[in-house]
């Protein structure tokens, strides 16, 4: 038990790296344009490669964890991805960096599947759910590493924070990889159709209820500001908050999410969450004042907190199907709408305005809500 509940320590830092190295390449976005002269189009073009990067080694990842188990395929592209960020400050042209986004995106891709399978297999052993809990690791990276990441550049260049947080990051992943799990053949159903994608349509489904769950988190991360600076007339310092509150209570469900799933299993857990989550964004879609709004988004953000790793837990447990080949599916089909999702949230808010958009949000939540039986497993709590 106590092997068992290091390798819980030693995952959850893999998610903490994870988000501390893609916080890293969003303070560089900012230093895109003085290097290379690059406008809003061109930069729009370089975070969208990082993003068709990790999906297109998803599903990859997901055949390499059938095929060799979680914890050889977590060691080797959490070290990649550890150092991943170095070429992209070192390049010296546009097409060199396009290259080494997308080959980012492909190790930051592949560490996320990877993780995420080895928690799973970490909850069968311990009989308890963690992936809330790795989840909110994941944001504490992001933000830590949004922190460091402002200093870094100022005080040692572009190029000094890169080796800053790589380094971190190098050192946290050798630090944890001993601890890691190992999952035999029998446990990862090791065989030749395990690589193979699955004809169950149930698994798709859940994928589809991932999407569903992180559609209206784009929403608010990216448009939240936007829409209290136009339709409800909030400063920018204002308009920040929005999804600083969102976040913070993300962070804070996360935490305790664990506890929440264990006592109330998979499928009231998604429910709940997704009526306060509706009722959040609802709720920010009438607000006639700023703080209303605020207040409104961090509902939501609890309510959103638990569904994504409520949601792969349950693509990890389905009877028949390998561990990495359904949280690769369900985790490339979610990842579609972080990546595709934000540009037409854009033109349809234009269109109809941002009060409708949340107001489409809160309906997506319910969908879930709905869809949320789905995630019953009688072979197993999670």
């Amino acid at each position: 038990m106590e092997r068992l509940q290091k390798s819980r320590w030693a995952v959850t830092v893999l998610f903490f790296v994870n988000g501390f190295i893609q916080g890293g390449w969003a303070v560089q976005i900012a230093q895109l344009a003085p290097r290379f002269g690059a406008d809003d189009i061109t930069i729009g073009r370089l975070i969208l490669t990082f993003g068709l990067g990790a999906l297109f080694m998803m599903p990859l990842s997901g055949m390499l964890i059938s095929r060799f188990g979680s914890q050889k395929v977590v060691r080797l592209f959490s070290v990649l991805a550890s150092v991943s960020l170095i070429p992209v400050g070192i390049v010296k042209n546009i097409s060199s960096l396009v290259f080494f986004l997308f080959l980012l995106g492909a190790m930051i891709g592949s560490m996320n599947v990877a993780m995420n399978a080895n928690a799973v297999i970490v909850e069968r052993k311990l009989a308890n759910a963690i992936l809330s809990m790795c989840h909110c690791s994941w944001s504490v990276g992001l933000f830590a590493s949004g922190f460091i990441g402002g200093y870094a550049v100022k005080n040692h260049g572009y190029l000094g924070h890169i080796f800053i947080i790589s380094g971190i990051a190098f050192f946290l992943v050798l630090t944890a990889l001993h601890f890691i799990t190992n999952d035999h053949p029998q446990e990862n159903q090791k065989n030749k159709s395990s690589s193979s994608l699955p004809r169950k349509a149930k698994i798709y489904i859940i994928g589809i209820m991932a999407l569903l769950g992180m559609i209206p988190e784009c929403a608010v991360v990216d448009w939240s500001s936007r829409y209290l600076i136009k339709n409800l007339n909030a400063n920018i310092e204002i308009a920040s908050l929005a999804f600083a509150f969102f976040a913070c209570t993300m962070s804070m469900v996360r935490f305790v999410g664990d506890v929440i799933r264990d006592r109330y299993g998979p499928v009231k857990t998604l429910r709940v969450s997704s009526i306060l989550a509706a009722a959040g964004m609802l709720t920010a879609a009438l607000s006639p004042s700023p703080w209303q709004a605020i207040l409104a988004f961090s509902l939501a953000g609890g309510g959103i907190a638990n569904i994504v790793p409520v949601i792969f837990s349950s693509a990890g447990h389905q009877p028949g199907i390998a561990v990495g080949t359904g949280i690769s599916i369900v985790t490339s089909i979610g990842y579609l709408g972080t990546l595709m999702a934000p540009a037409p949230i854009g033109f349809f808010a234009q269109q109809f305005g941002f009060s409708m958009i949340y107001t489409a949000m809160a309906f997506i939540l319910v969908m879930n809500a709905v869809l949320a039986p789905l995630l019953r497993n009688n072979n197993n709590k999670y």
